[in-house]
């Protein structure tokens, strides 16, 4: 009984995030949606494309940065890891940071994190590993650790840039209150840049991207008892240079009327659905969002300054050494 309550909630709460998107003048869908299994295995595959610069990038810079960044984090923490994937870097922070307490992964769908954390605790078994699902862009409670152990929150892939930059800013201040005093964050971001490099990462030649997109259609079927049909979509993604962001929607193909749970949605052929946008920043403008509660103490990239990695600690804190 317990299960089914749980899910019911959590059906009710999606429910209502989607027909409040899908009731605005231009439609929108909540990117956090993406990331059921099917849609976190296709996003896998969207970092392994050669279009897609920012993983590998990111990787390249915490490879050859990787000494240095375990030095500015220390030993003896909590490393919280949101929105954990099976990435590589996880397992290079794993394999560097002295003394590590316990590793957190933090991600919204259930499924993908259960299989990541037991691969994961297969090939670190001495390390304490507590995975937590949860929509982390929400409050939620971390694992108990012991006095003096130090969190810091790790989110890598550029994620930020989902988020609005007032989204980013109150993501940006529930992270300094989930670390608590003396805590950090370990955060990549993409760097602005040229069109063509941007576009050509999002909508890229095999159509991964487009199927990643699409699927958040598919999972509303699914969980929603929906009726959209993907097929009756294309994928999109646009450069919008005054609010400096790459912009995914999903395009009607014809007028569409689509039934969900009781409600229904008219689609009018050529409408859109913006389902994700992705941020790009400065250094400067990326610390006009952390500066309020965050101190940069360094910031890593690559030598084309495609993309940065930054190490932040809570501002008004006493670090030990």
């Amino acid at each position: 009984m317990e299960s089914n309550t749980t899910e019911v909630s959590v059906h009710s709460g999606m429910l209502k995030e989607v027909l409040e998107g899908l009731g605005k003048t231009q439609k929108t869908l909540p990117s956090k949606f993406f990331y059921d299994k099917r849609g976190s295995e296709l996003f896998e595959q969207i970092c392994e494309l050669d279009e897609y610069y920012p993983t590998r990038t990111e990787l390249s810079i915490m490879k050859n940065n990787i000494g240095d960044i375990a030095g500015q984090l220390g030993s003896g923490i909590q490393l919280i890891e949101l929105g954990s994937g099976s990435s590589l870097k996880t397992r290079l922070l794993l394999d560097h940071l002295p003394n590590l307490h316990s590793y957190v992964p933090v991600d919204i769908s259930n499924d993908f994190l259960s299989s990541a954390a037991e691969q994961l605790q297969s090939e670190y078994p001495n390390l304490e590993i507590n995975p937590v699902s949860a929509d982390y862009t929400k409050p939620f409670d971390l694992p108990d650790t012991n006095e003096g152990i130090r969190r810091i929150v790790y989110y890598p892939g550029s994620t930020i840039g989902n988020f609005t930059k007032d989204e980013a800013g109150d993501f940006i201040a529930l992270i300094s209150e989930l670390i608590g005093k003396n805590g950090g964050l370990l955060i990549g971001f993409d760097l602005i840049k040229d069109r063509e490099t941007l576009i050509a990462a999002y909508d890229d030649e095999k159509g991964i991207t487009a199927q990643f997109n699409k699927n958040i259609l598919t999972r509303i079927n699914r969980e929603l008892d929906a009726n959209f049909n993907p097929d009756a979509f294309d994928h999109k993604a646009i450069f919008n240079e005054e609010k400096s962001r790459i912009e995914m929607h999903l395009v009607s193909q014809k007028d569409q009327t689509v039934y969900m749970m009781g409600s229904k949605i008219t689609i009018a052929e050529g409408e859109t659905i913006h389902t994700e946008n992705s941020h790009k920043y400065s250094p400067e403008s990326f610390r006009e969002i952390t500066q309020p509660h965050f101190r940069t103490e360094k910031t890593w990239t690559d030598e084309n300054e495609l993309f940065a990695v930054q190490f932040l600690t809570k501002k008004h804190s006493v670090l030990k050494d």
